[in-house]
């Protein structure tokens, strides 16, 4: 989905290279998340050659929006020192 958030539209084989994914994997994810409502799939033609492309939907937008903001929620909480410890001289050298 990230992927996808960066276009309006992507032909699957420019998902597939910038994802990493194979045509399988990337075929059976799309699939789901269209499912899901979160992406959209167009079958077309280029000339005599048949094509997929793939989209976010308006909903999917939304959903990688909260994921990420709670990915980014996580990574404040992991990164949040537990044992602050006041300003003031450090006494941890010995003299």
């Amino acid at each position: 989905m990230a992927v996808l958030a960066s276009a309006t539209e992507l032909e699957f084989g420019t998902a597939r290279d910038a994802s990493g994914l194979s045509d399988s994997v990337l075929s059976k994810q799309a699939a789901a998340l269209e499912s899901a409502g979160y992406v959209a799939i167009r079958k077309g033609h280029i000339g005599r050659r048949p094509r997929t492309w793939l989209s976010l939907t308006k909903a999917g937008r939304r959903a990688l929006r909260s994921h990420v903001a709670a990915l980014q929620h996580l990574v404040a909480l992991a990164t949040t020192d537990p044992n602050p410890r006041p300003p003031g001289p450090d006494t941890s050298a010995t003299p």
